[in-house]
């Protein structure tokens, strides 16, 4: 197809939107802005069944964290609304008519009782995959046993029926996948398709096919789990006198599971403590968390998306949105599944954590520390950031990491404790303690805090691997962290004046 860019992503809003989906419109949108395009936001909620309230309005908002803003849109319009499938409704009754007239679909009278005893008797006569197909469908009640008189009588006389593609005998059909190359596919392997149901909206393959020709889509950029039902949309395009026009295909590699084995789904994330959905979700069902509530920066999951099936043949690995777009090819988009690798996400949250400034990074930690202190905490967070993050890789760390920058300590490291706690050296400890509490509130800074420690050690030749272990976990319960004495001036006089003197009581009972 020639023309303009024209690409839509297309979510049922059954669901939150699993990040194989979020990634399926990051590639749309990139494909589309490298080449000067419209990305399009089509919302696919012709089966009303399993619509899930608050789905859609989830997947807004999904897009807009992520910055995949659309062209056109349910929110944006545009010059080929509605951009809600169920607001097309009337537009589609035209083409099945047209099907029909021509001869490539017909109406079907068939109850649900009546195809499953076909599927057992094809199941008895040693079919073991049984389908309302060539094979099949002259056995069944449809306009093509019954003649169209008929069929129209029952039509006429509100009976219930749906419309069916007839999908040709002994047909090869052939299209070409951006990725996947020439692909065949014979009819023998399809069903003939219901595109109309008998609510009277039509299924997804008639409706994205008439859509996609409507809007002018030029590419179809999707998953590898429609690529079998390709074949039956390339049949339409031919059965509407579009082939010449119908879009590109382009079918985008499965994301696994950790393990490369499957696909994966939104279970996984519950069973291997791992977001698979971009927000937390909570409105209906079982409750998820999100990228959002693990504290992801949403810049480094369109990151790390992206490379799960793409690769821009260099050693880059960090990029702004800005140079996603300018790399993306969508020949560079691998056949191959993607195996999810959480720590790979961490990794890239972890390198965006680096490169923040404290002020931004201050204000993605606040929302993790409700209820962590009442007084105003921007500026105190801003010093926290900034002694941890070289060793943080998501929001939600900061107070578990640090949580001694936010409570008072109530454990202590035992082990570490009797490890380097020695009964003679009681009266130093007390001493040096006494003397960094006499550091007035001006001078309560890293450096002078360290020349008052350092001087004493030295005068009275003890072992700093003794002294300052114990003095961190006098202040902070480990001895894991930041600087020591960066750690004391973030916290302030009256809160290490305040832990030391609790000292003696957490090393009283303790011997070498």
């Amino acid at each position: 197809m020639t023309g303009p860019i024209r690409v839509r992503f297309a979510p049922s809003p059954t669901g939150p939107l699993h990040i194989g989906g979020l990634r399926t419109a990051l590639y749309n949108y990139l494909f589309a802005k490298k080449n000067a395009g419209t990305f399009i936001l089509r919302i696919e909620d012709t089966d009303q069944s399993r619509l899930v309230p608050g789905s859609e309005q989830y997947i807004k908002e999904a897009l807009h964290w992520c910055g995949l803003i659309p062209d056109e849109g349910p929110n944006q319009g545009g010059s080929y609304g509605p951009y809600r499938q169920s607001e097309r409704s009337s537009l589609y009754e035209h083409y099945v008519h047209q099907l029909i007239l021509s001869g490539h679909a017909y109406y079907a009278f068939d109850t649900p009782e009546e195809i499953e005893a076909m599927r057992q008797r094809e199941i008895a006569e040693g079919n073991k995959g049984p389908k309302y197909d060539q094979s099949t469908r002259k056995t069944m009640r449809n306009s093509l046993t019954l003649g169209p008189e008929t069929a129209e009588q029952l039509v006429a006389d509100g009976k219930p029926y749906t419309v069916r593609m007839l999908v040709p005998a002994s047909r090869e059909i052939t299209f070409m996948d951006e990725i996947r190359g020439s692909v065949r596919i014979h009819s023998k392997e399809l069903d003939d398709k219901v595109i109309l149901k008998t609510d009277g909206l039509p299924t997804y393959h008639l409706a994205n096919v008439v859509d996609d020709h409507l809007m002018k889509i030029s590419h179809v950029i999707r998953g590898e789990e429609w690529l079998p039902s390709t074949a039956h949309h390339v049949l339409l395009y031919e059965a509407f006198g579009w082939a010449d026009i119908m879009p590109t295909f382009a079918h985008l590699p499965l994301i696994l599971k950790p393990s490369g084995k499957g696909k994966l789904s939104k279970r996984d994330g519950q069973k291997f403590g791992f977001p698979v959905f971009p927000l937390a979700w909570h409105d209906t069902g079982d409750p998820f968390e999100g990228f959002d509530s693990f504290g992801f920066n949403p810049d480094a999951v369109v990151n790390f998306l992206a490379f799960l099936g793409w690769n821009p043949g260099t050693e880059q690995e960090i990029f702004s949105m800005d140079e996603l777009v300018q790399a993306f090819d969508i020949q560079q988009i691998s056949k191959a599944g993607a195996r999810f690798d959480y720590d790979k996400a961490r990794w890239y949250n972890g390198q965006y954590i680096q490169a923040e400034s404290d002020e931004s990074l201050a204000n993605h930690v606040l929302p993790f520390l409700k209820g962590k202190r009442d007084e105003d905490l921007s500026l105190y967070i801003s010093e926290v950031v900034k002694l941890l993050k070289p060793r943080i890789q998501t929001y939600r760390e900061f107070p578990i990491e640090g949580h001694y920058f936010f409570n008072d300590v109530e454990s202590y490291n035992g082990k570490m404790l009797r490890k380097k706690w020695k009964e003679p050296n009681r009266t130093h400890f007390l001493t040096l303690i006494s003397k960094l509490t006499e550091v007035t509130e001006a001078d309560f800074q890293a450096e002078k805090l360290k020349s008052v420690v350092h001087t004493y050690i030295e005068e009275y030749e003890l072992s700093f691997g003794n002294v300052l272990p114990l003095l961190r976990i006098a202040l902070c319960g480990d001895t894991k962290g930041p600087d020591l004495f960066d750690i004391m001036e973030v916290l302030g006089k009256k809160t290490v004046s305040s832990r030391f003197q609790k000292s003696p009581v957490v090393f009283d009972g303790i011997s070498d």
